[in-house]
């Protein structure tokens, strides 16, 4: 932690971003009283199959106090959030991806919805666990589609087609690269799976996602 982030934290001490108690330490992502009572998913519980993925690895269940949390983070928009929940799924990919991975990037927001948002949720985690873990964080996709919120639609095939076309590659090299693909929820994983279809196909050998929370297990 620099001059600047201790200044900061004197001013505006760090609060968990579950129950929005000021933390005792600044460095953790939770308080004590959340970290015992969260919906943990521990060992095979936190990897569920998503379409396109060697799968998905996430620290929580999308259930008690996340969905909140969640939202808080993303409306209005509390981008402070984005350094907690991301080193609580770097974690979680240091325990089940250790050395598996080459590189991070996310799924992204289109550029109407990131203006109107002020940043990209995706993007922040991915940066924050990137750099917890050691790996690059580039931007391989772009969303060219301003479609409706996949969280406005419960059913999956609703989900799947409200995504297709979408999303497009950047256009970097991925030839053989193992690409860790973030993103802050995964339900049915249709967005994810679309993402990971691409990267697939612009030469990455191995998709692995890392998500926040679960919301539904397969």
């Amino acid at each position: 932690m620099n001059l600047w982030e201790s200044f900061l934290d004197l001013l505006f001490p760090p609060k968990c971003p579950f129950c929005r108690n000021i933390l005792d330490d600044p460095r953790a992502p939770v308080c004590p009283e959340c970290q015992g009572k969260l919906p943990w998913l521990l060992g095979e519980d936190a990897l569920r199959a998503v379409e396109g993925t060697a799968g998905c690895l996430s620290p929580l269940a999308y259930r008690d106090g996340v969905p909140e949390a969640v939202r808080r983070y993303k409306f209005p928009g509390n981008p402070s959030y984005g350094k907690p929940f991301g080193l609580l799924m770097a974690q979680c990919a240091q325990d089940g991806l250790a050395g598996a991975v080459d590189v991070v990037t996310w799924t992204p927001l289109s550029r109407r919805r990131k203006k109107k948002r002020g940043f990209d949720q995706a993007e922040l985690l991915a940066r924050t666990a990137a750099g917890e873990l050691g790996l690059p964080a580039r931007r391989l996709l772009e969303k060219e589609k301003d479609n409706g919120p996949q969280s406005r639609l419960e059913d999956e095939a609703a989900r799947r087609a409200n995504v297709q076309g979408a999303y497009r590659l950047t256009g970097e090299d991925l030839s053989g690269l193992r690409v860790l693909l973030v993103d802050d929820v995964v339900t049915t994983g249709s967005t994810m799976g679309e993402c990971a279809r691409l990267l697939l196909e612009g030469g990455a050998s191995e998709v692995w996602g890392l998500t926040l929370a679960q919301a539904r297990k397969k």
